[in-house]
């Protein structure tokens, strides 16, 4: 994790701090898929082995942002942040002074064939701005490649990359932790 631009002095006193999640410019694989490529790839990959699965795992990667990637992120950011200092990060916070936006820009889902594996790796950008001017960047900071995996390992992709964002939010608010407190 790299400050870009910023510091961290504005969360003090803060008691809590709205959170999105942007996956509009999210690259994928070491192609550097767009996430349209990717779904028709890996959905017709999976089609040609079972009628119906490339179908049913659009959805699950779909609905995996707002099931496992964003409750994994806030889960970890609230562990230390909101039980230890007493600031909360949630979604849907609109009248929050201030909003971390989280932008994926690249995964990695990795891969698991039992007997070897290979994390996910996630890529985001991470800005804290004014709610109400979303222009004024009070703290941009870039993780690259957090990686994501499960003891004892997990077959599911969105597993993996879940455990990613919690890597993330884990790192970030450890930070926060150290240079806001």
């Amino acid at each position: 994790m790299k400050v870009k631009k910023g510091n961290f002095d504005f969360i003090k006193g803060q008691k809590e701090i709205n959170v999105e999640f942007v996956y509009d410019n999210m690259k994928i694989l070491k192609k550097n898929l767009t996430n349209e490529q990717y779904m028709a790839e890996h959905s017709a990959d999976l089609e040609k082995k079972s009628r119906g699965k490339g179908k049913a795992w659009k959805k699950s990667w779909i609905a995996s942002r707002e099931l496992i990637y964003a409750p994994k992120f806030l889960e970890l950011m609230n562990r230390y942040l909101y039980e230890k200092k007493g600031v909360s990060f949630e979604e849907d916070l609109p009248n929050a002074k201030y909003t971390l936006i989280v932008e994926t820009v690249w995964v990695y889902p990795g891969w698991n064939a039992a007997v070897m594996r290979q994390p996910a790796k996630v890529s985001t950008v991470l800005k804290f701005v004014e709610t109400a001017n979303r222009d004024n960047v009070l703290l941009e900071i870039t993780s690259k490649k957090a990686p994501g995996n499960r003891f004892g390992g997990t077959f599911s992709n969105e597993d993996r990359i879940g455990e990613g964002y919690a890597k993330t939010g884990k790192s970030l608010a450890k930070k926060i932790m150290k240079k806001a407190f």
